[in-house]
C-alpha cells in the first residue's frame, strides 16, 4: 500500500486503549495545525499480557486501517506496542514516518542524582528485547541502575476512567513504594497511561516524604520527534482549522468519555471491526 505524502493528510496516533491520549495532548500542543486520528485498540486490550506476535499483528492491522484513512505519519503511542512491533511496522511501511514511545531511560539517567532510577511499566514492556537492550546500553554509558517494577493491572483500572478510584491509589502505593525503598530518586512513567495518574503518584511520594523524586514522561519528546520527521519530509501542515477524530475496536462511548474526561475534547468517534 502506498502511503499518503500530502501535508494536508492526517497523522495517526495509536494505543491499545486511552493511554495514548497523553501523547496526543502533547502533539496537539506542539503541532496545532495537524489533522489527527486517534485509534484505541480497546477491543483487544490490554496488551501487557499478550504475546509479542499478537501485538505485532495488531499494530500492523491498525497501521493498515489508518493508511486507508489517508494517514501521512504514524505515532505508536503505546510503550508495549513500540517495544514489540515498531520494527515490523517500519519494515512493512518503509516510506511511512513512524514515531514510537519508549520508557525515558536516557533522560532519567541524566536526571538522577544517586544513580538509582525506578521504572514503572507493563510486564510486557519490561520483558521486551528492545527495552532490555536500551536498559543495558544506557546502564553501561551512564552507570545508572534501573529498578524495574511491573504495574500489573494498573492500565485496566485507568481505562475504567475513574482516576481517583481507591483501587488505583492502592496499586500506586503497592508499585511505587518498593522503588522508593530501594532508593530511587527518579521515576520513569513507562506507559502512556501513567501520566493520567501522575497526581496519584505524587500523593504517594508525599506520603513517603519523597517530594524530591523526578518524574519522567516522554510524551513531549514524542511530539518533538514527530515534528522533526514531518518537517524533514515537507509534511508539516501550515494552515489552521485542524480536525480530530477517533476510532476504537471497543465501545465508542468509552472512547468518547475518555476524550471528554481526560482532555475535555468531544471529537467524533467511530467503532470499527478490524
Amino acid at each position: 500500500m502506498t502511503t499518503a505524502r500530502s501535508a494536508g493528510a492526517p497523522v495517526g496516533v495509536y494505543d491499545s486503549g486511552v493511554g495514548g491520549l497523553s501523547v496526543l495532548r502533547h502533539i496537539r500542543a506542539q503541532l496545532p495545525n495537524e489533522h489527527l486520528m486517534y485509534f484505541a485498540d480497546s477491543g483487544h486490550a490490554p496488551y501487557g499480557d499478550k504475546t509479542e506476535a499478537y501485538v505485532v499483528e495488531r499494530a500492523l492491522i491498525v497501521a493498515d486501517f489508518l493508511l486507508r484513512q489517508g494517514m501521512k505519519a504514524f505515532v505508536v503511542a503505546c510503550n508495549t506496542a513500540t517495544v514489540a512491533a515498531i520494527k515490523a511496522v517500519r519494515a512493512k511501511y518503509p516510506a511511512l514516518p513512524v514515531v514510537g514511545v519508549e520508557p525515558g531511560l536516557k533522560p532519567a539517567a541524566a536526571a538522577t542524582r544517586n544513580g538509582k532510577v525506578g521504572v514503572l511499566a507493563t510486564a510486557r514492556t519490561l520483558k521486551g528485547e528492545k527495552f532490555l537492550q536500551l536498559r543495558e546500553q544506557i546502564s553501561e554509558a551512564t552507570r545508572a541502575e534501573f529498578l524495574l517494577q511491573p504495574a500489573v493491572g494498573l492500565v485496566d483500572e485507568i481505562e475504567k476512567g475513574d482516576l481517583q478510584a481507591p483501587a488505583i491509589h492502592a496499586m500506586l502505593e503497592k508499585y511505587v513504594a518498593p522503588l522508593l525503598e530501594q532508593g530511587a530518586d527518579t521515576l520513569v512513567l513507562g506507559c502512556t497511561h501513567y501520566p493520567f495518574v501522575q497526581d496519584g503518584i505524587e500523593r504517594v511520594l508525599r506520603a513517603h516524604d519523597r517530594d524530591d523524586i523526578a518524574l519522567i514522561d516522554t510524551g513531549d519528546a514524542v511530539a518533538r520527534q514527530l515534528g522533526r520527521l514531518l518537517a524533514a519530509g515537507e509534511l508539516l501542515r501550515q494552515d489552521g482549522g485542524a480536525t480530530l477524530r477517533g476510532y476504537t475496536t471497543g465501545e465508542a462511548t468509552a472512547l468518547e468519555h475518555a476524550f471528554a474526561n481526560l482532555l475535555d475534547l468531544h471529537p467524533p468517534v467511530e467503532k470499527v471491526d478490524v
